[in-house]
């Protein structure tokens, strides 16, 4: 894919190199024509040399070079530099030309930075643009009107510039996420080809095996089953989108977390996991906002995993079918998780020495990922009244 196509303001930076030359020839002409008319002639040469000059390096600086990230600082040097053009005005011009509102120093090569802002900031940098050179302008000025009708000129075209490079940005910006979707996608199908008839067919047969088996080969079915699940969503769902911001909506994420959602049928050997699949949607209930709670990529996945550690507890130590409560709140700077079971909940101690004896399930699994995100987990237990596990982050990481 060209690299016009998600970058696509390019063309309007070389149209404003072709503009910048173009201005600088008519700048060029109206100097030479009255040459003589200047208080200082060389001094008039001197700064059309100096505006030719920073043409070449403003146009090696537009096109990419250096990188274009960088274009943004070359504006705010571009707008400097024009500012300075036009202060030389009462240094090369007699006060008989400055009366008669005589072309400033630059003449109409001044507008391009004003236009250069605008590409590289949109419509505020247009606006902040368009002020300075304006003062300037008033500035050197004899007579106001004139000079009001240019800035008006200015003003306008850099507006519609500054739009139409804000929305060409949104759309590379969509365009650069669909080309980014569908490159996942097809990632995906290719690592389904080469998983399914490996790494699922031998979850599937663990699985059935250990069901059959019971005891503890029954606990392995289980967690096999889990993995199977896991790996299966993985493969045909892919994680939820991603928006230009690099979001993710926790509250959909969930939703499909609790609900045990897969896209497209499960393929024989492994239906068995996909029915235990659907039984585990049904178990689980979710309460999220109505609206989407955006949050970091990064941090949706994190917490994603943190409520499956959670839920994939509850189906090992309290049971695959027993009923689990997955409740999501938006409380503005933070967000909260709670995963609630009514199970036998936890001994006294039972998680410090699970810590003690290497087990880093909970200490490594949950609470090192919530720690990172800056949040915090807290486990409400005790026996006989269930173990609900409260997860509280703040919607940035706070360093």
């Amino acid at each position: 894919m060209s690299p016009d196509m998600v970058r696509p303001i390019e063309p309007l930076w070389r149209g404003l190199l072709v503009y910048r030359v173009l201005t600088l020839l008519s700048a060029a002409a109206v100097v030479l024509y009255s040459l003589d008319d200047y208080a200082l002639p060389a001094g008039a040469v001197a700064v059309l040399v100096a505006m030719a000059l920073w043409t070449a390096v403003t146009g090696y600086a537009y096109l990419g070079y250096p990188p274009v990230d960088r274009r943004g600082t070359v504006a705010l040097v571009d707008l400097a530099v024009t500012v300075a053009v036009i202060g030389t005005t009462p240094l090369v011009q007699t006060p008989a030309q400055i009366a008669a509102d005589a072309p400033v120093s630059g003449s109409i090569w001044t507008s391009g930075a004003v236009l250069a802002c605008a590409l590289a900031f949109g419509i505020r940098g247009s606006l902040a643009a368009t002020a300075v050179l304006a003062a300037v302008l008033l500035g050197v000025s004899a007579q106001l009107a004139p000079q009001l009708y240019d800035i008006q000129l200015v003003l306008l075209v850099s507006l519609s510039i500054g739009f139409a490079s804000s929305v060409l940005r949104r759309q590379a910006d969509r365009l650069r996420a669909a080309i980014g979707s569908e490159a996942a996608m097809a990632e995906r199908e290719r690592l389904a080809r080469a998983v399914h008839d490996g790494v699922l067919q031998v979850l599937g047969h663990v699985h059935r095996r250990g069901e059959a088996l019971g005891g503890e080969a029954g606990r392995l079915a289980a967690l096999a089953g889990e993995q199977e699940i896991a790996l299966r969503t993985l493969l045909t769902s892919g994680p939820a989108p991603v928006d230009v911001h690099g979001r993710r909506d926790l509250a959909d994420v969930l939703r499909m977390l609790g609900s045990g959602h897969v896209s497209g049928p499960a393929s024989s050997p492994s239906d068995a996991g996909a029915v235990d699949e659907r039984r585990r949607g049904a178990r689980i209930s979710v309460s999220a906002p109505a609206y989407p709670v955006l949050l970091p990529a990064r941090t949706v996945d994190e917490l994603a995993a943190v409520v499956g550690a959670a839920l994939a507890n509850v189906a090992l130590h309290v049971g695959p079918d027993a009923p689990a409560w997955l409740l999501v709140e938006d409380m503005g700077r933070d967000v909260e998780i709670s995963v609630r079971d009514e199970g036998p909940g936890i001994p006294a101690g039972r998680l410090e020495a699970a810590e003690r004896e290497g087990r880093l399930g909970v200490a490594r699994s949950m609470r090192g990922r919530v720690t990172e995100l800056g949040g915090t987990l807290v486990c409400e237990t005790g026996p006989g009244r269930g173990t609900e596990w409260i997860i509280r982050v703040p919607r940035e990481i706070r360093r």
